[in-house]
């Protein structure tokens, strides 16, 4: 191993830079490179809008917003017949206790849309017997109908009414059985029996309440949807203001690095280790306090998957489970810092300089938000995309019915269904809306155009970060390569870089984030497969799957990895995708140890100052929204699941951290590519002098004295 750290020269790694006594940093003089690409990636774009138009031509929203009467209209939807009937009411609840329900998701029963759902029992024969409550009921049967004149018997087999009518309450727009109990007795309407309105004797209401269990079988997860929905309407204004205090936080640390790097690195190991320590106290405490309470020492695995959060914080074994790994993280994080003290040393110089090219190009702490605006855009147009192309289908009709039929399940018209054999053949067979489909060219493609539709997403967003990356990297290596700093710096570096990139290199860049997205998109469906065969017993299968995901996920990265630096040396030299990806390969590969002494250590170092922030706002937002504060205890909000704004705190405190540390990232990568072709283009004489500045060259002095165990 040679003095300088660097391994021996190996033409299989590529010559090292020669001398050039021109060469002043990022060259201005270049061409285009890699325009197939570019070609590529705006007719992409120009058919991703065409996709788009398409969508939003045969798409309506209306379809997951609204329910669907059975013949396919919307209840509560403005301008339609049914705007002011909003809730969906079940003839025969009964009815969605059927297979059927859970194989095509939809009751074996006409539907119509009400005003308001029904608040009394009664039945037809009752209705009819009395003469009483004519205009409550017609309001329940089918649209128009008004002929009481009808015998009973006719009126029920056409369906054109309900046999009865119970008491209901509306539950995401639909009619469900008031359902309450009263010392462990199940009732509806304080009642246990209920009338069918068949003339058979009474019936109990659990058959009530398996009906709509099984109706409800599709609603579940939307129940859970609206409570998280609910508590994001109270907690917003405090979720902003927790990420308001993340974005604070994140750039007081950033400016204090500016002036105090090396202080403000052990500030935040110590304080990173001091907030894992209390983590792990506050876990003992808990776990201690529960010892004894009734149903604490019940398991994880006993108690099952559970929506609301609070049931698992009140078992001793969930405490248990996050002292453990704090434990864990806490043991893994010390003994690094403690066999990586002396590289820490290494790191904190470099972080310094990264300090100082940070300050020279304050603009770069605000280009973050034009990627973020941009990656939001584009998660904007493929989530509306998605949701028209997904409702674009027709309503498609099917035959239901309760009795064995031939026809069952077969396609329909309810236009003329009554005038066909069907009606003869089974005599109980109605056509009623099934669900959205279709038989077109069109619909028969749609997955095609879901699939594109995800695939530039992947594209788009992959393009719109890697032209964030080369940008910082063109305004760092302009810092870096000024031998006056910064008065041989451009006026905006931001905008030089960003014009270059955009001008020059947008091939370049769509190359890059092509195949980082083909690479995604497989992940996708190999992620999509796993899904469909969790059910099979083919273990060997499984395992195929499962070793494919795991080196895709594994190319991914290493190809993140790649496409990083080689934006960077496009930055600098305006080359190819491909000749920069291989350059900046080769160079890393020549200063293999100086990679490994330098730049993981920094990417550690910086990434204790993203968990730092994270971490202090996630236990503020814990003890504010579970009302742990007593000071603020009546200002909390009341919620169904606190943990649903935490958790939202959390990840947007990471996201503003990251998008601030980002900005040291790049810049700590690009400085580190620029200090290795330095050392191989100069040697610090007065005729071949150094570009770095002073304190990077007491860092050359400490990487030479930095040997690799042998």
């Amino acid at each position: 191993m040679e003095e300088d750290g660097k391994s021996p020269p190996d033409s299989a790694y590529g010559e090292p830079k020669k001398y050039d006594p021109n060469f002043k940093g990022p060259i201005h003089n270049r061409g285009c490179t890699d325009i197939l690409c570019c070609i590529l990636i705006v007719l992409g774009i120009i058919a991703y809008v065409a996709v788009g138009i398409v969508a939003w031509t045969y798409g309506d929203p209306r379809k997951v917003i609204y329910p669907t009467d059975s013949k396919g209209q919307f209840c509560g939807q403005a301008g339609t017949p049914n705007e002011k009937k909003p809730f969906l009411f079940y003839f025969n609840i009964m009815k969605c206790a059927s297979p059927l329900v859970l194989l095509q998701f939809q009751c074996p029963t006409p539907q119509i849309c009400v005003e308001k759902c029904p608040d009394k029992f009664l039945t037809y024969l009752s209705v009819v017997t009395t003469q009483q409550n004519f205009d409550y009921y017609k309001q329940f049967c089918q649209y128009g109908f008004n002929n009481f004149s009808k015998s009973p018997v006719e009126v029920l087999r056409d369906r054109d009414c309900p046999a009865m009518i119970t008491p209901s309450k509306p539950f995401t727009r639909r009619c469900f059985p008031a359902i309450s109990t009263q010392k462990g007795v199940v009732m509806v309407g304080n009642s246990t029996t209920f009338d069918d309105g068949t003339g058979d004797k009474q019936r109990n209401v659990t058959d009530l309440v398996e009906g709509a269990k099984k109706a409800n079988v599709v609603l579940e997860a939307r129940q859970v949807a609206m409570k998280i929905f609910e508590d994001y309407t109270v907690s917003w204004y405090w979720i902003i203001i927790g990420l308001l205090i993340a974005m604070v936080i994140s750039l007081i640390f950033v400016v204090l690095l500016r002036f105090l790097a090396g202080i403000m690195v052990w500030v935040m190991i110590v304080l990173v280790i001091a907030v894992m320590g209390y983590g792990i106290f506050h876990c003992y405490m808990e776990y201690a306090r529960l010892k004894g309470e009734a149903g604490s020492d019940v398991t994880l695995k006993d108690i099952g998957f559970q929506t609301d959060i609070r049931v698992y914080l009140h078992l001793r074994q969930t405490w248990l489970a996050f002292m453990i790994i704090l434990c864990i993280l806490e043991v893994i994080v010390i003994l690094l810092l403690i066999f990586l003290r002396k590289r820490i040393l290494i790191a904190i110089a470099l972080i310094k300089e990264a300090s100082r090219a940070v300050g020279s190009v304050m603009s770069s702490l605000v280009f973050p938000l034009f990627t973020f605006l941009l990656v939001c855009l584009c998660i904007a147009y493929w989530a509306i995309t998605a949701v028209f192309l997904s409702t674009s289908n027709e309503a498609v009709y099917k035959v239901f019915n309760e009795t064995q039929c031939d026809f069952s399940g077969k396609t329909c018209d309810p236009e003329t269904f009554n005038t066909t054999n069907v009606t003869r053949l089974c005599p109980d067979a109605t056509c009623q809306f099934a669900f959205y489909g279709g038989e077109t060219y069109y619909h028969k493609y749609l997955i095609v155009f879901q699939i594109y539709n995800a695939f530039m997403f992947l594209w788009l967003a992959n393009f719109v970060i890697a032209l964030g990356q080369v940008t910082l990297a063109g305004a760092f290596a302009s810092y870096y390569w000024a031998f006056k700093k910064p008065d041989d710096m451009p006026a905006f570096p931001i905008f030089s870089s960003l014009g270059r990139a955009l001008r020059y290199h947008t091939g370049s860049l769509a190359f890059g984030s092509l195949i980082l997205a083909i690479v995604q998109l497989i992940r996708i469906l190999l992620e999509y497969l796993d899904h469909k065969l969790k059910g099979a017993d083919n273990k060997c299968a499984r395992f195929l799957l499962c070793c494919l995901k795991c080196c895709f996920w594994c190319l991914e990265k290493f190809i993140k990895f790649l496409n990083r630096n080689a934006y960077i040396m496009i930055a600098i030299y305006g080359t190819n995708f491909c000749t920069s990806a291989r350059n900046a390969f080769f160079l890393l590969m020549r200063n293999i140890v100086r990679v490994a002494v330098l730049d993981k250590v920094t990417d550690f170092l910086l990434f204790l100052g993203k968990l730092l922030v994270v971490g202090c706002v996630g236990i503020l937002a814990f003890f504010f929204f579970s009302r742990r504060i007593q000071i603020v205890q009546d200002t909390a909000p009341t919620l169904n699941y606190y943990w649903v704004p935490i958790l939202t705190v959390i990840l947007g405190s990471y996201l503003i951290a990251h998008g601030f540390f980002s900005v040291y990232g790049m810049c700590v990568d690009t400085l580190f590519l620029c200090f290795l072709e330095d050392l191989e283009r100069n040697d610090g004489s007065t005729e071949r002098p150094y570009f770095m500045s002073a304190n990077l060259q007491k860092l050359l002095n400490k990487t030479n004295q930095t040997k690799p165990d042998k």
